[in-house]
């Protein structure tokens, strides 16, 4: 049995989450979106893996939907689901969480009612080179008992962890190797079909 609601810790796997901090920085001057896949087992979300969805015009719902069922359909046959959504806002200094986000995580709350919506937190992934934070740069909002997202974390119920406690330190080194470039997300795919959504290239 799942237990009280706000106890959930949210477990990312380090190549779910370095996948979609990539992808924010392969298009830095936009807005980026993409969903996390994985499970839930008691009051532990485990995201295994995660797809960078758009960096054009994110909320059009036709090819946000087309995406959706694509990534549901090709997870739920290997016992995975979509369990949250990532957001980066356009400005960097920009740290609401805006419509856009809060409408495209209701959607996902619908069918996975643990759903998360993580928002990337670009003051602490420009500081990483400078600290020792192994934190995720990434801020946790949850859905309230009166439907609201808000931040967790401040009550000290829901928290988010990284899987692998050295994921910034890989993520650094794929950042100083411009690993971005190589990030393929379904704006790319519905260019290009031959260009591969699932990224299954990137961390070989």
């Amino acid at each position: 049995m799942g237990g009280s609601g706000g106890e959930l810790r949210y477990e990312i796997s380090q190549n779910a989450y370095i996948k979609l901090v990539l992808h924010s920085l392969k298009h830095k001057t936009s807005a980026v979106n993409g969903v996390f896949v994985g499970s839930s087992c008691d009051d532990v979300v485990q995201i295994i893996d995660s797809v960078p969805l758009f960096h054009n015009h994110l909320g059009l719902l036709p090819p946000l939907e087309i995406s959706l069922i694509m990534i549901e359909e090709y997870y739920s046959a290997r016992g995975l689901g979509i369990v949250g959504y990532f957001h980066a806002n356009e400005r960097s200094d920009d740290v609401e969480l805006g419509n856009v986000a809060k409408n495209i995580g209701d959607h996902i709350y619908r069918y996975f009612p643990q759903a998360a919506i993580l928002l990337l937190d670009n003051k602490k992934l420009e500081a990483l080179p400078k600290g020792k934070d192994w934190l995720p740069v990434m801020q946790l909002y949850t859905r309230d008992a009166s439907k609201n997202w808000k931040l967790a974390g401040s009550d000290g119920g829901c928290q988010l962890t990284t899987k692998e406690p050295a994921a910034n330190a890989v993520l650094l080194d794929y950042i100083s190797s411009k690993k971005w470039e190589d990030v393929v997300d379904f704006d790319d795919h519905l260019d290009d079909i031959t260009k591969d959504w699932l990224n299954p290239e990137l961390f070989k």
